[in-house]
């Protein structure tokens, strides 16, 4: 991991917080920004520091861990660290990084780093990778995976964390990959950034019509409404098409 960590730790223990946030202190790569005591605390502090890595206790006052991660939108990694086992196997089908016992071994906690580091290398690697037009591609949408042509996407919004797909078969839903992700790995023949919130397939496009403002209405097959082109994509754009 060639960046810092930017790390909250969530425990309704505040002795258990201490002793962790102590542990991680021996690893560079973490740097802990808060704390919570409950899932309520913890979502505020996910909204004000939107961290990449959170450790995260599961039987907590009030809502549980895996309940926390049911009402908020992250892209932070996930490590459980609790006092009981039988939560592992749903704690791997919400894509937790690593299941860690209470109370924290060093020896274990220095293992789930050096396996987020591996992973985190990986999903770089992975994030430069160019797709071509007729690949296809594995995703979580609407938090179930399918794979999904690229050929066969029309359009991609930006949706905070998140990213909503259309695709010719009629397909919309969510998938937690950012605009930045798409417009590194989408084939630039065939997709445009056309906004700040939007990408599209140049291959569905139906026609252009100027809006107010020197700004354009896209229109796009099997899309109801046009999409907006501000005018510096527009000229973007038109370099690419010369």
């Amino acid at each position: 991991m060639k960046k810092l960590l930017r790390t909250i730790i969530v425990d309704d223990e505040k002795l258990a917080r201490q002793d962790l946030r102590a542990m991680l202190s021996d690893f560079p790569e973490i740097e802990v920004l808060g704390e919570a005591g409950n899932a309520e605390e913890a979502n505020l502090l996910i909204d004000k520091i939107n961290p990449d890595l959170i450790f995260l206790d599961i039987q907590m006052p009030g809502k549980s861990g895996f309940e926390l991660l049911d009402h908020i939108k992250t892209n932070a990694k996930i490590i459980f660290v609790t006092a009981y086992d039988e939560y592992a196997i749903r704690a791997f089908e919400v894509n937790a990084q690593d299941y860690l016992l209470k109370p924290v071994n060093k020896e274990r906690l220095a293992l789930a780093i050096e396996h987020l580091r591996l992973k985190t290398t990986a999903d770089e690697e992975e994030l430069i990778k160019k797709l071509d037009y007729n690949d296809n591609i594995f995703l979580m949408v609407n938090n179930v995976y399918q794979f999904i042509k690229v050929n066969s996407i029309i359009k991609i919004n930006s949706a905070g964390n998140y990213s909503e797909i259309y695709t010719s078969s009629k397909l919309k839903g969510l998938i937690l990959k950012s605009m930045r992700e798409w417009e590194l790995r989408l084939p630039t023949n065939h997709f445009v950034r056309i906004h700040r919130n939007a990408i599209i397939n140049l291959e569905y496009v139906d026609h252009i019509e100027d809006w107010f403002n020197y700004s354009y209405h896209v229109y796009i097959r099997g899309v109801e409404k046009p999409v907006v082109m501000s005018r510096r994509y527009a000229v973007k754009l038109k370099e690419q098409m010369a």
